[in-house]
Parts: C-alpha cells; sequence; structure tokens
C-alpha cells in the first residue's frame, strides 16, 4: 500500500497517541451523582409554591411529579422544575404514581381536609409521605394516616417547618440547657385578618377557624419549647365580626395550658386582626422572644439571659425551612430513618385542637381519643 505524505503524518499521529494513551494510568470513570429523592406536589397553590424552591436548593430532593385540578397551571410548573409532561397527575388518576419509580414521596399541600385521603392513598401506591400540618381536621383521619403508613411500610411526617428553624433551635437549645433558668410562663400569638372567600373559611375544608390554620404554630411552639406535654388546659372561643366570613368557623380562639413541671402558656389566635407571630418565654434568669416567629423570613430572637442582652437574627431566608425539612426528610427516606416529626407528633396537636375546642364550647363532631388534660367547663362568647 502506498501512502502519500499527508496520509502516512495522519497514521504516525495516530500511533503516537495509541502508544501515548496506553502509556497512561487507567482513569477511573466518574462517580454518578447521588440519586435524590422525588417528590410529587400534591396540591399547587401557595405553600407549595415555598417547598418547590426549598426542595430543588436542597442536596437529595428534587421535584419528579406534580399532582393538580388544573392541567395549564400543572405544566408550567412543571416545565419550570423539569417534571415531564407523563408525571402530571390529576386527583382522579393519582392512584398510577404507584407505576413512576421516580416518584419516591408526596408532599401533601392540599386543604386540611383532603391530607388523610391523599397521605392513605399515597401509602398504598408505596411512596412516603411529607404532609403539611394542620395533620387533617380529626383525630379519626390522622390514626388512619399513621396506620395506612405504617401498613405499608411507608415514612409519614409532618411538615412543622419551625422545627429546623435555626433561631427556634437556638431558643430550645437556651431554655433546655438552663441558662434561661427555671421557666415559669409563656405567652403566644399569631393571626391576621383574613379575606372573604377564603377556602379557610369552609368548615368541611378548613375543620375549623384559625387554630388549625395559625393557632397550631402556638400550640406546637409550647410544647416544643417546654419539652412537655400539657396536662391541663382551658379554652375560649368567639366571634365579633358577625359578617359572612364567620358563618361556619370561629373567629378568635384563646387558651391556656399548664405543664407538669408547673409552666403555664397563654396562647391566642384570629382571623380578625392582623396579630403578629411570637412567642416570649419568662425564667428565672431572663427571658426571650421571638418575634416574628412563625415567618418564613426574618425571624428575630431577642432577650435577656442574667443581664446580658440577646438578640440574634435569623441567617435563614426563604425557602430555606422548607428546604431543610426536606433535606431532612429525604434523608430519612434514603437511610430507613424515623422522622424528627412523625404522625405521632402531628396527632398530639389534633388531640389538642379537640380538647381546646371541647372546652371552648365548639362542636367536636368527630370521634376524640382521651387525652391527659383536665379542662375546665365549656366556655363561649
Amino acid at each position: 500500500m502506498t501512502l502519500n505524505r499527508r496520509e502516512f503524518a495522519q497514521l504516525g499521529a495516530l500511533s503516537l497517541a495509541a502508544g501515548f494513551m496506553r502509556a497512561l494510568p487507567a482513569q477511573t470513570p466518574p462517580a454518578a451523582a447521588p440519586r435524590k429523592t422525588g417528590y410529587a406536589v400534591i396540591g399547587l397553590g401557595r405553600i407549595a409554591a415555598h417547598f418547590m424552591p426549598g426542595a430543588v436548593n436542597s442536596t437529595n430532593s428534587a421535584i419528579t411529579g406534580l399532582v393538580s385540578g388544573h392541567r395549564d397551571k400543572a405544566e408550567k410548573i412543571a416545565a419550570q422544575y423539569g417534571v415531564p409532561l407523563a408525571s402530571i397527575y390529576s386527583y382522579d388518576n393519582f392512584d398510577e404514581i404507584a407505576h413512576n419509580p421516580a416518584i419516591d414521596a408526596v408532599y401533601v399541600a392540599l386543604p386540611n381536609s383532603m391530607h388523610a385521603e391523599f397521605t392513605i392513598r399515597a401509602a398504598k401506591a408505596g411512596k412516603h409521605v411529607l404532609c403539611e400540618k394542620p395533620m387533617a381536621t380529626t383525630v379519626a383521619d390522622s390514626e388512619a394516616m399513621i396506620a395506612a403508613c405504617k401498613a405499608a411500610n411507608v415514612k409519614l411526617m409532618i411538615a412543622y417547618r419551625c422545627h429546623f428553624e435555626p433561631v427556634h433551635l437556638r431558643s430550645i437549645q437556651l431554655i433546655h440547657s438552663g441558662q434561661l433558668g427555671q421557666v415559669q410562663a409563656i405567652s403566644s400569638c399569631f393571626g391576621y385578618n383574613i379575606a372573604p372567600g377564603e377556602w379557610r373559611l369552609n368548615k368541611k375544608l378548613a375543620g375549623g377557624g384559625p387554630l388549625y390554620d395559625v393557632g397550631i404554630y402556638s400550640l406546637n411552639a409550647c410544647r416544643y419549647l417546654t419539652g412537655e406535654e400539657p396536662a391541663a388546659l382551658e379554652a375560649y372561643a368567639s366571634t365579633i365580626d358577625h359578617d359572612s366570613r364567620f358563618s361556619e368557623v370561629e373567629e378568635n380562639t384563646a387558651w391556656t395550658m399548664r405543664f407538669p413541671s408547673g409552666i403555664v402558656a397563654s396562647c391566642a389566635t384570629t382571623y380578625g386582626a392582623n396579630m403578629s407571630g411570637y412567642f416570649k418565654v419568662y425564667g428565672s434568669k431572663g427571658w426571650l422572644a421571638i418575634d416574628p416567629a412563625f415567618n418564613y423570613e426574618g425571624v428575630h430572637l431577642h432577650g435577656e439571659l442574667s443581664g446580658q442582652a440577646l438578640d440574634e437574627l435569623s441567617p435563614s431566608h426563604d425557602p430555606y425551612q422548607f428546604q431543610a425539612e426536606a433535606e431532612h426528610f429525604s434523608h430519612c427516606v434514603e437511610n430507613n430513618l424515623e422522622p424528627q416529626c412523625p404522625g405521632e407528633e402531628g396527632l398530639r396537636d389534633m388531640k389538642y385542637i379537640a380538647e381546646i375546642y371541647r372546652s371552648a364550647g365548639i362542636p367536636v363532631p368527630w370521634r376524640m381519643e382521651p387525652v391527659s388534660v383536665v379542662s375546665g367547663p365549656p366556655r363561649t362568647s
């Protein structure tokens, strides 16, 4: 075979390159990126709009499915998060997620009364469940959610985002380490002036008034700040603005709790006024407060401990709290660990809500398991 000069040069270059490659040590192929826990988001409303960017900001979570009654809205969000159109589901064909291996878990962001149905359906489809608070609208539904997830061997976590907020964790550390001394009392409030037409004013969807929506933050905070469960409670409820908004749910709820240590907590929630969400803890060595406490950002801790001023602004910004809870739950899914806020945590709050309603004289039409609290006589206004 006769080669011209150009062909000979090309062949020589190839030979040199082949020899050089043989001389190199064997290269290890790059490691594949760790697989992320894929979430199908059920309900694409306001809270989901915070969770989805939080999940994608985490190291171990991804949005891999959407469930909505509005296909056009779902397709726009799917394009934003890289969700295949085939992974968009309606509420009717939701059970088909069982056949989608990209979906490991669901995030339930529906109205309160729908939490139980879709948690149970997700469990039957073999998917883990991260469910927004309140857990449900009844104690019985909450128990059914726990039972369904246990039967399917999937994890259930209630999305108490403040459990992952740095300044909340700092306040818990200050209290439980004794730096605040013996805690004597806690006060906490949260409320807002609700607009007409909100689904939260529909008792069938919401379960009740502001206690289910924002008052639950104060209830849950008193429990994790003290590390105790209430031994006694007494509650009041009222509706002052007799307009069309409150034909089904109450406008105001206030309650007191006494804990086994003797700590007394007083809480209030409203749909009739803008009430900054805060808590304040009084101890023998000082006091601390977080105000605002339950916002998505700008959470501010201040107080005085043994004569020293305390002033700390949370370093986190929206959607950090959602990122942290997604990170935690995905870690639990990946490593077969129990979540920090399992279904039993949500169930406890549901039992206390039912007891607050009973004490306030608000009808409790659902089955309510006994709780270890002593209530005063029903009181209404």
